[in-house]
């Protein structure tokens, strides 16, 4: 099989689908790795790399979409990448679909098949190619956190950790997932005050069981939500449905119950985010004000660093891009339920429940 890896042109994003031992993986079982010159220049990796370990370089992204047969990617295909892709084409990246009706509308006109990294399930219900990229949010969502309480960043001034004599902050952090654990974990590192909701009592106790002593654990209902929301200096947004949009969990008027300066970092943008002031936001412009709170909303957290995530992503995803290359996407749908999980659309039609009930577009079941 042609396995292509283009360069990722989402705004500040410094990732690649692939690693050079990947290439080398694929080319010693036969298959052709065609790369984008520079694809892997963010994440520190080489052109040179890349061809030792048998790439073959082309100078743009049209070639290594004309010639994939399997193209693989980091993020979803921008606007400027979906006439480029055809169909019976198959492309393996992040999607959240559900984020966005003319992405998903593109894709089921393309007549390609999309495997979801986000939607991929393995036999223990996990979500493997979604919780490296979840750890380094979770533990990103504190840094930026952090940054953005800064005064100069038109925060509240509040130092996470305080200092003898002086408070710490208070963090509340929605969902008790891979994102709100790693979160939680960072801020109890800073020692701040930290809460962590959920609706699901087992996590909370299993939370409870491995968390630092300043981290609380509180079932997550719409009158703890507003309880919270007045105490917090920083709210991180951390709900996951997967291939579902997120359900806002904090409404434009709970705002005002929020102090002035306040932060919230909402990671499940990603899906549509779980804040109702959220929108999708840019590394290079990442936050904006409403009610006097400062929203953080940035749609790649893990792109920042680009090196970390890169290896963090490929070690996951590698396995399962050699299973599609090895045995063709329908006989690897067929063998592996995960990336039968992970199939959102094939040939053109959607597959995945949650993207057809969002869009209230067809469904057509796996036969």
């Amino acid at each position: 099989m042609i396995i292509g890896v283009p360069r990722e042109i989402k705004p500040d994003e410094y990732r690649v689908a692939m690693l050079p031992v990947g290439v080398e993986e694929l080319t010693q079982r036969g298959h052709q790795v065609i790369v984008e010159r520079g694809a892997g220049t963010g994440s520190g990796l080489t052109d040179e790399a890349y061809a030792e370990a048998g790439a073959e370089l082309v100078d743009d992204a049209e070639t290594v979409f004309a010639r994939g047969e399997l193209i693989v990617k980091v993020k979803e295909p921008q606007p400027e990448e979906w006439p480029r892709i055809r169909s019976g084409q198959i492309v393996f990246t992040y999607f959240h679909f559900a984020a966005s009706a003319e992405l998903t509308n593109a894709m089921v006109d393309s007549g390609a098949t999309c495997l979801a990294y986000e939607t991929l399930r393995d036999a223990r219900g996990q979500l493997p190619l979604l919780t490296p990229m979840s750890e380094v949010a979770g533990r990103m969502s504190v840094q930026e956190g952090a940054k953005f309480l800064e005064r100069p960043q038109m925060g509240r001034g509040i130092l996470l950790g305080g200092v003898p004599g002086v408070p710490p902050a208070h963090i509340t952090i929605l969902g008790g997932g891979v994102v709100g654990a790693n979160a939680a974990r960072i801020a109890a590192g800073f020692q701040a005050d930290v809460a962590i909701l959920d609706v699901n009592l087992d996590r909370l106790r299993h939370l409870d069981e491995i968390m630092p002593a300043n981290v609380n654990v509180l079932f997550s209902d719409r009158h703890m939500i507003l309880e919270q929301l007045a105490l917090a200096d920083l709210v991180i947004g951390a709900v996951l449905i997967p291939g579902a949009k997120a359900p806002h969990l904090v409404r434009r008027e709970d705002l005002s119950r929020m102090k002035a300066g306040s932060v919230i970092i909402d990671v499940a943008i990603d899906q549509g985010g779980c804040i109702e002031t959220s929108r999708p936001t840019t590394h290079q412009s990442p936050t904006f004000i409403v009610d006097d709170v400062v929203h953080y909303c940035v749609t790649n957290m893990p792109g920042a660093v680009g090196r970390t995530s890169t290896f963090a992503l490929c070690n996951a995803t590698l396995p399962y891009v050699m299973k599609v290359a090895q045995l063709g996407v329908e006989q690897a749908i067929q063998q592996f339920p995960a990336l039968a999980e992970a199939t959102n659309i094939l040939r053109g039609k959607i597959t995945n429940a949650a993207v057809a009930e969002t869009f209230q577009l067809p469904h057509q079941a796996f036969k």
